[in-house]
């Protein structure tokens, strides 16, 4: 994502319904970027959330990971019913 453009500087136009000479408004531009980030954010947030589990569970193929997140939660699964 890039800020959103802002003209901070007035440029010379034209009165479109009286043809005179006139100055452009200040304005942002691009409000199409507000949707756009949602999707960004969401794609950020599944990549570290993803990197994070990567982290904790380590693996070189998704069958490692699969194997070590089972013996996660059947690991924390025992803690809880034992209440320790």
């Amino acid at each position: 994502m890039k800020p959103l453009p802002t003209l901070m500087r007035p440029l010379d136009s034209v009165d479109l319904a009286s043809g005179a000479p006139a100055k452009a408004l200040v304005e942002r531009s691009d409000v199409q970027a507000v949707e756009a980030l949602a999707v960004v954010a969401e794609a950020a947030v599944a990549f570290e959330l993803a990197r994070a589990a990567l982290e904790k569970l380590g693996g070189d193929a998704m069958v490692d990971v699969l194997a070590a997140r089972d013996a996660y939660l059947a690991r924390i699964a025992t803690r809880w019913r034992s209440g320790s």
